[in-house]
Parts: structure tokens; C-alpha cells; sequence
């Protein structure tokens, strides 16, 4: 049985006692577990009597020392150095000497117990830095050394860092781990500590780990008190994931460090497949030998290979100390019209990977373009041939397509050994790896030096350095850019806007154009400004400001927000725009030369925006004001229209307001006509709603007879007031940016009420309508369903809302967004938003069930050899069941839960969010029509009520006329 124990010894505890003389005991104490850092505590448990030479007396402990930390196995005792404790000591002045290595030596030895012993290991710049190693038997208190630190910094005049290892706890797999798998390691420390942090240490370099594409850390996987515990969890690792990871653990000149190895079973990351010949020429052959290749990046893994033709296994040579395996085989043009070769490459885990490769084949009297400049071989028609050769200097590869006997120009994949380097840095970037703001400015500064030469001409190299931007703009949003990134970044995305990319067809530059304008719009929202800013290049101009309210000028285009806080970037771009295909006609260059990117904050579209272009607008033109829709890769005119202006400039203004579909869904999904029908929804809404309370006020007395319609319009009744209330805060908070932040908190606060009060009172009406089909000889109670209903009612939506706001708060999440006044969606199962949704989504369910019931028990109550006419009349009752239930159980609002599983891209995105913003927009209307008209009782009660009114004024009338005729 392995136990661990701590053992403590007690020295020099002089032990006073008032019996004879005094004398002077020494004690040994074992302790079970790791509590070696409590001894205050064992020390105040000890202040009792003790049994000494046989008597009992009391007795003082004065001194406790600890001295090593064991672990028994058996009988064996096994005690080792547990913490190594490694520094440097920074002198201010004089160089270091034999009196301050006594000194340092001497505060290591006074003041840790378990000290062993203490080296100097070499010295630095002029003997003005010493480094040294310590080592300790027992854990310490980082308070405690913290302290001999800062008493160290003030005796010497230096400044002494230190790292320790042993202090912590670190958890990682032991074996090697699966390609592409996720997994974690974790360390513990069993103190609080100030700052943390991991690094991946591989060939030599120390890479800081950052969040990225494969990178998640989380810095507070344990939240016991007085302890720290972080994590990272490595999402699909590859190659570069594998390596020693060291945790660290800062408490002021203290970190504490651990270290583990994480090894992953890999697979090529790149398989590059070449064919010799690439083309089968049967038309003067039957028999072609054919070499195929495959080539991957070096590797330690050890691989199984093998090879496949049309099936069939092949054999073939590899060596698996070297990066290239081939195969020969012979290709029979009789038996054979094409053939694809596939390698396999297995690792020690047995994942495997595969790329395959065809030959094109010229049959007998088959078109083709004759071989060519020595690289390009005989080729059949509509084949395309890869020639992986490229200019010194460049990797890649260059294709050619055969098409009507007639060679296609070339298209080159090539780019520089200096660009492909920067694009891997990226790569690597984007994963978390490394991502320091150092390796940022390197990024962009060798993008910077890329696009200098003449290989801005280049297309490939023009496409490559999109590429980068693009990847960057992808880890910018989880990984932190600063400033100085944005000089190198613009210089070199101005000059890629150098060339007019015409050496490819349109829709590969419509392609380019819209990634290059979709990355370099991120990375100017995501990289972070201190204050102000102002770089102009010749076709950027960014300006940035700490205040919205002013004018912009970029490019002499002038740029203006509503709102009047928070950090305002803009930037002009052009020779872009005409790179773009442009529907909109008649066209003209001197009208659409420039594109403005202006974001406010974290806010992915500003609120309202005005823009006056320095344009003259041409006889027989029509200015467009338009803005780029990534996901539908096309310009839109909604929200934006053209104002009045003078001759010589072009005034476009675009909105952007909140629609009735945001309560669903993941991001604020408005347009001009989402907002339209959320408006007038919402008027009619309220406006039914409250002619449905003034009638229910009015027929009350009347149809209010049994507990049943009791219950039923009691549930109506409040359903339709908090709709009401709901639908109004939700008008008022319509227009977020007109708001202050306190305003859109409690209105927020008020629709997730309110909203939830909806759904209660709905769910209290479906529970009370199948009580009343199962139960039909037990009726509810009316004092038991208020009781019942008020708590749903009333109470379970205040409490929903006020833990999941205190939940935010206490755990500094945001519980609303600024942006839309609404609830916030983080991911799955993470933000506010769940507060709102998982309640409404339980309530939809069982009002689903519930319906369900009605229509089974009326289909039940059908006899089953009735006639076709009472199939029909089921029919229409289980058809009214379904409209007039519909709207008072909230059914509709389950088409929001579709939103949320489909992306904004997908086809049927557009046509749920309009069905929703029309069902529940206008959910007031439907609920007064099926609520309250749909009731005979109600509408016999109205028709009376008209009547009688009718003929009291036609009895006024009378009396009046008869007392004129006197």
C-alpha cells in the first residue's frame, strides 16, 4: 500500500516546564498526506499536555522546523530534494564577489528549512549577473520566499529572480496520443498565485502558447481556495503540437514551473504525389512503366506504407529513414481506360492517411496538344498536367490545362522561399503556438519585404499574401495584436493593390478580392489602439480616433458616426473596388474608385453611418450606396440609400437596427425588411393586445362562469400582459445606440422577464388543459391552480433572471450586448442567451406534448366505423385545435431554435428568420383572434353589447323626438 507521508522534525523546541529543573525535549512527528505547507497549524494543534517521564505537564513548543518529505512504501523510507530552486541575481553596481555569494548563501540557509545546499553555475555581462541553483527537501511557502527575495534585493543591491521546480503538479498523458485527437494536461499548485501561463519548448525555442485555432487554454480549471490550477487542451494536434510543456505559476520574483512530455502519434501533414510520365500515350503504346512518388516532410514517426492501383495491392520499396517512397508498375492500355495510384501511410496508433494520383491517358485517335518547351509532355484534351519544377528561389508548382487540342496559358502556384516562410509562420501563428507580439511584427514585417520587390506582379505571390492577411485576421480574433503591427501590415496591403490582377478570370478575382477585403476589415477591427492613429500608404488610409463624434477625412472621402463614444477606425481602400464584379450599372470608374471599412469598438457594423465621397455624380448615372456581404460574397443596398447632396460629392447614409429575430439568434441577423416587418408586427401586436384586454374587462362577469373558463382566461389575461409589456421593451430598445448602457441593461432585463412571464402563463394553460383530459372527474381547484400558476407565473422568471444576472456578474461574464439591448450568445451551451432559451425551449416542448394529447384524444373519441362525415368533422376539429392552440402555446417560437443550428450561409437561414419575425412579430394579433373571437361566448356577449347600445340609441332618439313633437 503506497501512502504518501510527510515527516516533520522538531528541532531546537526548547521545552520549559515547571516541574523540578528545566529540560530541554526533541520531538519527531509523522504526518499523513501532503500538509508539509501547514505546520502553523500542526504547531497550534500541539499546544496541549504532554505525558513526560511519566507525569503530565504542560509544556511550551517554541520551535517547529521541517525537514524532508518522504513517501513510505512498505518499511522502506524513501526521501529525496523535492524542490530545486534555479535564479539569477542582477547587481545595480559593482560585479559580484565572495562576500555576496556568502550572502546569498546564508539567506538561503537561515531562511528555508530544508535547505541542502546552494551553487554558483556561471556568470553574465561582466560579472554583473550570477546565476545559481538551490535545492530544498520540503515544499515552501512561496510567501516565505518571497520574502527572502525582496530582503535578498535590498542586501545586495540587486534584483533576484527565481523559478522553481517541484512546487508543482502537472497531469498529462502518458502515452502518445492519437493525430488530430485533443487532448490535455493540467498543473496544480497549492497556492494562489498572481499571474500564469504555459510555453511549448521544442527544438531548443521557448513558444508561448496563446488561445488559437489549436490552442485553448483555461486558466482556472480548479476553484478551490487559497489554489491555483490552469489547463490547456490542444484541439486536433498535429506535429506542431508535440513537444515539452512547461506550466509556470508567478507570484512577484517567484514562478513555480513543471514540466511533461506530450507525444503524438503523426501523420503527413502534406503527401506530394508525382507521376512519371503523367500522361499514358496509347495510341503508340499498349504497355507504359509508370514511377510514382510520393514525398512528406521529415519526420520521427515511423510509417507503414502501402500502395494501391485501381484495388489491387502493389508492392513496392521504401525506406523509412528517408521522405520519398516509390512504386513502379506497368499501366496495360488494353485492360485499362484511367488509373489512380494511392499510398497509405499507417502510423503507430493505426490512423492512416492517404493521397492518390492519376495518369491521363491518350487513347488511339484521340485529340491532344503536342508536347511543348520540354516540360510540357503530350497531352490528351481537357487533361491538366502538374509540373512541380519552379524558378530558383520558389517552391510550388505550376499547372496547364489541354483544352480543343490547344494549350491554356500556364498558372503558377510558385512563390519565394522568403513568402512560403512567412505563410508557415502564420500557419503556426494562428494555432496559438508561439503567438507572441514579437512573432506578430516578424509576420508582418516579412510580409512587408515580400511585397517590396516586383513579385507584387506576381499573382501567385499576390494570392499567397492574401492568404497571410487572411490567417491573421483569423487568430487576431482570439490571439491580441497591438499597434505595432499595423505599419508593416498596411504598407504591405497597399502594395498588393499595386497590381490589376488581370492574369485570372473573374471569378477567381472576385475570389481574392473578397478574402482580401474580408481579412484586411478584421485585422483593422481586432488589432488594439492605445489612443489615436494616422498612417496613410497609396492605397490605404487609416485614421483612428478615441471619439466618434468628429469628422474623418480618408482620402478626402469624410466619415461620420451617431455615436458619440468609444474608439472610431476607419479606412479608405482603393483600386479595389474595381476588382470586384459590379451588377450594379451603368458603371463608371469615376464613381465607385473607393471603399471605406469603418467599425466602432467590438461592433461589427456601425449603427449609422454617413459618408460623403469627393465624386461629381456623371449625366445618365445612378449612384449606388453599397456595402460587402462576406457570407453571400455580393454587394448589398439594404440599409444604405443615397442622400442629397451638392454637385461635387455623393452623400450615403446606412442604418442598421435590430429585428424581431435577434431574440433567436446567435448574431443580430437585421435588414431593412426584417426591421419593417418587426415594427409593424409589433404595433398591431399591441394594439390587439389591447383591445383583447378591454374586452376581456367588458365579458368578464359574463364568461366567467365555471373554474374551467376561470382558468383559461385567467392564463389569457396575463399571457397577454406581459406579451404586451414584452413587445414594448422591446420597442424601446429597438435603436441600441441611442441608448445608455443602463437603459439597454434594464430593458434587457425587462424582455427576458417578461418574455419568460409569457411562457410560464402558456405553460400554465397547456398543464391545465391536459389535467382537465386525464383527470376529468378529479377538476382543479381554483385556489390550487392560483397558488400553482403564481408561483410558474410570477416567480420562476423573476429568479431565472436574477441568477443568471448575478451568475454574469460574479463570474465577469456580459449578461447583455450593448449592440442589440439583448441577451449574449458565446458558443454552445455558453452566454446569457441560455437563460432565455433552455426555460422557452422546456415550455414549447411540453405545449408540443400537450397538443399532441388533444389532437390523440380526438382522434380517439372517433368511432372507428364512423362515417366520412364525422372523419371530416375530426378533421376540422383537430385542424382548429392546431390554429387556435398554436399562438397561446408560443409553438411558432420553435422556429428560433432552428436558427441557432444553421449557419447564416445556409439557404434555409433566410427563410426561417423571416418566418419567424412574421409569426411572433405578430403573435399579439393572432393570440386576440383565437383567443378571444374564436369564443362563442365572448362574441355572443359582444354582439349583445352592440345591440344593446344600438338600441339604446335608437330609444335616445325616439325620446327625443317625442319631446319635440310636444
Amino acid at each position: 500500500m503506497f501512502s504518501r507521508v510527510c515527516l516533520i522534525l522538531i528541532g531546537a523546541a526548547y521545552i520549559y516546564y515547571q516541574v523540578n529543573a528545566a529540560e530541554v525535549y526533541i520531538g519527531e512527528l509523522e504526518v499523513e498526506n501532503n500538509i508539509t505547507m501547514e505546520s502553523q497549524t500542526i504547531l497550534s494543534l500541539l499546544k496541549m499536555s504532554v505525558q513526560v517521564n511519566g507525569g503530565s505537564d504542560n509544556v511550551t513548543i517554541t520551535e517547529i522546523e521541517l525537514v524532508s518529505e518522504c513517501f513510505l512504501i512498505g518499511d522502506t523510507t524513501s526521501c529525496n530534494c523535492s524542490v530545486y530552486i534555479n535564479g539569477s541575481v542582477t547587481l545595480t553596481s559593482a560585479p559580484w564577489d565572495a562576500d555576496k555569494t556568502a550572502k546569498l548563501e546564508t539567506a538561503f540557509r537561515s531562511r528555508l528549512n530544508g535547505y541542502e545546499s546552494l551553487n554558483i553555475t556561471g556568470y553574465r555581462e561582466s560579472n554583473k549577473i550570477a546565476d545559481f541553483e538551490a535545492a530544498v527537501s520540503i515544499k515552501l511557502k512561496t510567501s516565505v520566499l518571497q520574502k527572502l527575495l525582496t530582503d535578498l534585493d535590498a542586501n545586495l543591491s540587486a534584483k533576484v529572480l527565481v523559478d522553481t521546480v517541484g512546487m508543482v503538479n502537472i497531469t498529462a498523458p502518458e502515452d502518445s496520443v492519437c493525430y488530430k485527437s485533443s487532448p490535455s494536461l493540467k498543473c496544480r499548485l497549492e497556492e494562489a498565485t498572481t499571474s500564469t501561463g504555459w510555453k511549448l519548448i521544442k527544438e531548443h525555442k521557448h513558444l508561448e502558447l496563446e488561445n488559437g485555432s489549436m490552442v485553448n487554454l483555461n486558466p482556472s480549471c480548479f476553484d478551490g481556495k487559497n489554489k491555483s490550477c490552469i489547463a490547456v487542451t490542444l484541439n486536433k494536434v498535429t506535429s506542431a503540437g508535440s513537444g515539452t510543456y512547461q506550466c509556470r505559476f508567478t507570484f512577484g520574483s517567484v514562478t513555480h514551473t513543471a514540466k511533461a512530455q506530450l507525444n503524438v502519434s503523426l501523420l503527413p501533414e502534406v503527401i506530394t504525389m508525382t507521376i512519371d510520365p503523367p500522361v499514358a500515350d496509347c495510341s503508340v503504346k499498349t504497355n507504359v512503366e509508370v514511377t510514382v512518388t510520393a514525398k512528406i516532410q521529415n519526420t520521427t514517426e515511423s510509417y507503414n506504407v502501402s500502395w494501391e492501383l485501381n484495388g489491387s495491392v502493389l508492392s513496392g520499396g521504401s525506406n523509412p529513414d528517408t521522405l520519398v517512397y516509390s512504386v513502379k508498375s506497368n499501366f496495360l492500355c488494353e485492360k485499362m481506360t484511367e488509373a489512380k495510384w494511392k499510398v497509405i501511410f499507417q502510423n503507430q496508433k493505426g490512423q492512416t492517411k492517404n493521397e492518390s494520383v492519376d495518369i491521363l491517358v491518350i487513347s488511339e485517335n484521340g485529340k491532344y496538344c503536342p508536347e511543348t518547351d520540354g516540360i510540357w509532355p503530350k497531352t490528351p484534351n481537357g487533361g491538366t498536367v502538374i509540373n512541380q519544377t519552379c524558378e530558383n528561389g520558389k517552391t510550388g508548382y505550376k499547372s496547364r490545362t489541354c483544352n480543343d487540342d490547344t494549350w491554356q496559358p500556364v498558372f503558377s502556384f510558385c512563390i519565394s522561399h522568403k513568402l512560403q516562410k512567412v505563410l508557415t509562420a502564420a500557419e503556426v501563428f494562428k494555432t496559438g503556438i508561439g503567438a507572441t507580439p514579437e512573432a506578430a511584427i516578424g509576420i508582418f514585417e516579412g510580409l512587408k519585404n515580400t511585397t517590396k520587390s516586383d513579385s507584387r506582379d506576381d499573382i501567385a505571390e499576390i494570392k499567397a499574401s492574401i492568404s497571410v492577411i487572411n490567417i491573421m485576421a483569423t487568430a487576431s480574433r482570439t490571439i491580441i495584436l497591438k499597434e505595432e503591427v499595423f505599419d508593416d501590415f498596411l504598407y504591405a496591403a497597399s502594395n498588393l493593390l499595386k497590381n490589376n490582377w488581370t492574369e485570372v478570370n473573374s471569378s477567381i478575382r472576385q475570389d481574392m478580392s473578397s478574402q482580401y477585403l474580408e481579412g484586411v476589415e478584421d485585422l483593422v477591427k481586432n488589432i488594439q489602439v492605445n489612443n489615436t492613429l494616422n498612417i496613410s500608404h497609396q492605397n490605404l488610409d487609416l485614421k483612428v480616433f478615441s471619439r466618434s463624434d468628429c469628422n474623418i477625412s480618408v482620402f478626402n472621402a469624410t466619415v461620420k458616426l451617431n455615436k458619440n463614444a468609444g474608439q472610431f477606425k476607419t479606412v479608405g481602400v482603393r483600386n479595389l473596388l474595381d476588382k470586384f464584379d459590379n451588377r450594379f450599372e451603368p458603371t463608371s470608374t469615376a464613381l465607385h474608385n473607393l471603399i471605406i471599412i469603418a467599425t466602432l469598438e467590438n461592433s461589427s457594423f456601425p449603427t449609422e453611418i454617413t459618408m460623403d465621397f469627393p465624386i461629381k455624380q456623371l449625366n445618365h448615372t445612378q449612384p449606388h450606396c453599397v456595402f460587402w456581404v462576406n457570407n453571400k460574397t455580393d454587394w448589398s443596398e439594404t440599409g444604405c440609400k443615397v442622400q442629397p447632396s451638392d454637385a461635387n460629392h455623393t452623400r450615403c447614409k446606412c442604418t442598421h437596427l435590430t429585428s424581431f429575430a435577434v431574440l433567436m439568434s446567435k448574431t443580430d441577423t437585421s435588414d431593412v425588411n426584417l426591421d419593417t416587418i418587426t415594427y409593424v408586427g409589433l404595433a398591431v401586436s399591441i394594439c390587439s393586445l389591447l383591445i383583447l384586454l378591454i374586452i376581456e374587462a367588458l365579458v368578464w362577469s359574463v364568461v366567467v362562469k365555471t373554474n374551467l373558463s376561470y382558468f383559461r382566461h385567467t392564463a389569457l389575461v396575463n399571457i397577454a400582459v406581459f406579451l404586451l409589456l414584452a413587445d414594448c421593451s422591446f420597442l424601446a430598445s429597438i435603436s441600441p445606440e441611442k441608448l445608455s448602457p443602463l437603459w439597454c441593461l434594464i430593458l434587457t432585463i425587462c424582455k427576458h422577464v417578461f418574455y419568460l412571464a409569457t411562457f410560464s402563463w402558456m405553460l400554465c394553460m397547456s398543464v391545465m388543459l391536459i389535467h382537465r383530459l386525464i383527470f376529468v372527474f378529479s377538476p382543479l381547484r381554483k385556489r390550487v391552480f392560483m397558488f400553482l400558476s403564481s408561483i410558474v407565473g410570477y416567480a420562476c422568471p423573476v429568479l431565472i433572471v436574477a441568477f443568471s444576472y448575478v451568475y454574469c456578474k460574479y463570474n465577469k461574464k456580459r449578461y447583455y450586448e450593448e449592440k442589440t439591448c439583448w441577451l449574449v450568445f458565446e458558443g454552445s451551451l455558453e452566454g446569457s442567451i441560455y437563460a432565455f432559451l433552455l426555460p422557452v425551449g422546456t415550455v414549447i416542448f411540453t405545449n408540443l406534448f400537450s397538443m399532441a394529447v388533444v389532437i390523440f384524444t380526438l382522434l380517439k373519441s372517433s368511432a372507428p366505423d364512423s362515417s366520412k362525415s364525422d372523419e371530416k368533422e375530426t378533421a376540422k376539429s383537430i385542424i382548429k385545435v392546431v390554429v387556435f392552440l398554436t399562438p397561446v402555446f408560443g409553438v411558432t417560437w420553435g422556429i428560433g431554435f432552428l436558427l441557432l443550428i444553421f449557419d447564416q450561409d445556409n439557404d434555409a437561414y433566410a427563410f426561417l428568420t423571416y418566418s419567424f419575425t412574421i409569426l411572433n412579430s405578430f403573435q399579439g394579433f393572432f393570440v386576440m383572434l383565437t383567443g378571444v373571437f374564436a369564443e362563442p361566448k365572448v362574441r355572443q356577449e359582444l354582439l349583445k353589447r352592440m345591440d344593446k347600445g344600438k338600441y339604446d340609441t335608437m330609444k335616445n332618439s325616439t325620446s327625443a323626438s317625442n319631446t319635440k313633437e310636444r
